[in-house]
């Protein structure tokens, strides 16, 4: 499969910026990705497979660096992923249809969005931490683990709203676990791809656009890291989901043209 050339590098120039909006709170990206994607690409499986290793690329800097900060605590972050590992894989083997699965992923993505938006302008966050029983962990982590392989993304954009609505942490420390559970989810998620059968590269672009978003994972979590306009990041990341999850749910799940 090849794209026009104009195609690839307007795709490389949004892709960069995605994954510098995303990483800067933590996220991978991969519903942006997704919608982006559904404009130059007419295979289904190259779709989700594109997403889910730009994902991969995105949060495994990122979770280095969260590392090397101190902020990624794997025993903190285990009971999640202990979970959610199984049910991505799960999630992801499923072969729903086209617009079922553009349906799920796009309420998904409207409920994660007003949910980010309203914690960054609206909400007042008691910045005392709560501690919740072992089980909450591992029932949000499997969960979520299987809402995300079921969309093709890494699940963190629906984790972290939760968590920090549960006062779970401080907001850097759940941004590292939402990084941290991508990159589980992702690696999980491409599997469960590859034995439905469903794995599918577009080569050579995929090169070019796996180093775009590593450069812009790069960036945007040094901006994080660093407490660079975290909030106004948080706010435009929030809106730039709802747009997606509106314009997913009207173009491919449900075949409405308002806007392209």
């Amino acid at each position: 499969m090849s794209l026009a050339s104009t195609d690839f590098v307007l795709l490389t120039v949004a892709f960069f910026v995605i994954a510098t909006l995303y990483s800067a709170v933590g996220f991978g990206g991969g519903s942006s990705y997704l919608a982006i994607l559904t404009l130059v690409l007419t295979s289904f499986f190259a779709i989700r497979t594109t997403a889910l290793l730009c994902n991969l690329t995105v949060v495994s800097g990122s979770c280095y660096l969260y590392y090397q900060k101190g902020h990624l605590s794997l025993k903190k972050f285990l009971p999640f992923v202990i979970t959610s590992i199984p049910m991505a894989f799960l999630g992801a083997s499923f072969r729903l249809q086209e617009h079922i699965f553009f349906i799920l992923l796009a309420l998904a993505l409207i409920v994660s969005a007003v949910a980010l938006i309203y914690q960054t302008t609206i909400k007042r966050f008691n910045l005392s931490v709560k501690t919740y029983p072992p089980f909450v962990s591992y029932l949000l982590g499997a969960g979520i683990g299987f809402l995300s392989g079921l969309v093709g993304i890494g699940g963190g954009i629906f984790l972290a709203p939760v968590l920090n609505h549960m006062n779970w942490e401080k907001p850097i420390v759940i941004a590292s676990l939402s990084s941290f559970f991508i990159l589980v989810n992702s690696i999980s998620g491409l599997g469960g791809l590859v034995t439905s059968n469903s794995f599918e590269i577009i080569w050579p672009e995929i090169l070019g656009l796996l180093f775009a978003v590593l450069l812009g994972g790069q960036l945007g979590v040094r901006l994080s890291i660093g407490k660079l306009s975290a909030k106004r990041i948080r706010l435009l990341t929030g809106v730039l989901v709802l747009f997606v999850g509106i314009r997913v749910l009207l173009k491919n799940g449900l075949d409405i043209t308002l806007f392209s």
